[in-house]
């Protein structure tokens, strides 16, 4: 049996959003940054061999991390059965605005399950968070720490597979 869950990317712009889709949908990268204005729905069947239904297709919602759309973005959380929050390591405002990603993210579906994606760890050089701050934030959100690469596919699948896995298992609690 096949379910359709539509999950949404949340974060600031430029924290790789729209390159974590594509890496994980496409298994590709790309070096160029264009900003996504309004929603971008991409689409991907994952194999669930040791849960039931077996397979979810997880239908992402890659939102504008941009200001002047975060109105309009709230209105696509509607319906939403998971959402990975995004942050740059590179870029320690983008941690804290996660909270308010959350915030926002839960007023309209409260008790759907989170994880949070901390993203770039192949620019280790650059990096303005420490673990312990990530995991700070991680524990306030209550949820699950991911350290990804976009670039190089560092731990994507298992990020979003783990989204897929709460949703079937929270939705089996419930």
């Amino acid at each position: 049996m096949n379910q359709i869950a539509k999950v949404c990317l949340i974060g600031d712009f430029a924290v790789g959003k729209t390159s974590l889709i594509r890496r994980f949908t496409e298994s590709r990268f790309s070096e160029s940054y264009l900003s996504t204005i309004g929603i971008r729905v991409s689409r991907k069947i994952l194999q669930m061999p040791d849960a039931y239904p077996s397979t979810l297709t997880l239908m992402i919602w890659d939102t504008a991390g941009s200001e002047p759309f975060t109105t309009i973005v709230r209105s696509y959380y509607r319906g939403a059965r998971g959402a990975a929050l995004v942050c740059d390591i590179t870029r320690a405002e983008t941690v804290t605005a996660l909270l308010r990603y959350a915030e926002e993210f839960h007023a309209v579906n409260p008790d759907v399950p989170l994880i949070m994606i901390a993203n770039k760890i192949d620019l280790r050089s650059e990096r303005m968070v420490s673990d312990e701050q990530l995991g700070e934030i991680a524990a306030m959100l209550d949820a699950p720490l991911f350290f990804t690469s976009a670039r190089t596919g560092e731990n994507v699948e298992e990020a979003f597979r783990a989204l897929g896995l709460s949703i079937i298992v929270k939705e089996r609690v419930v």
